[in-house]
């Protein structure tokens, strides 16, 4: 089971199933999301299950081309849920994981993208 949460824990949540790798996105909306790369793993989004959700916040993500939703504390901020409408699959920050995880990174997307500030 994998566990994760957002700095002032009024998001938590457990996965039972395992979780992809860990997937880069370098494009610019999930730069200026995260602040950096977006890290990220997936599961499927049934298998999701909150045990703490009173800072939970969806927002839309405006530049997304899948017309995608981000999930968010509304209280401390913290950056955590990516998912395409209708997808049976949730995107979650790698950072906000318990360790340990047992994930690793295998793959960059949105490259070209990259900010000017690194390799």
């Amino acid at each position: 089971m994998a566990s994760g949460r957002c700095i002032c824990g009024a998001v938590s949540f457990e996965v039972d199933v395992p979780l992809r790798d860990v997937h880069l996105c370098h494009c610019t909306e999930c730069r200026r999301w995260a602040g950096h790369v977006w890290a990220a793993t997936a599961a499927p989004f049934a298998e999701l299950r909150f045990t703490e959700d009173s800072g939970l916040r969806w927002i839309d993500s405006p530049d997304s081309a899948h017309d995608a939703r981000r999930g968010f504390c509304a209280e401390c901020g913290s950056s955590l849920f990516w998912q395409i409408p209708d997808s049976e699959t949730v995107s979650i920050a790698a950072g906000c994981l318990d360790e340990p995880t047992g994930l690793k990174t295998v793959r960059e997307i949105w490259t070209e993208s990259a900010g000017d500030y690194y390799r």
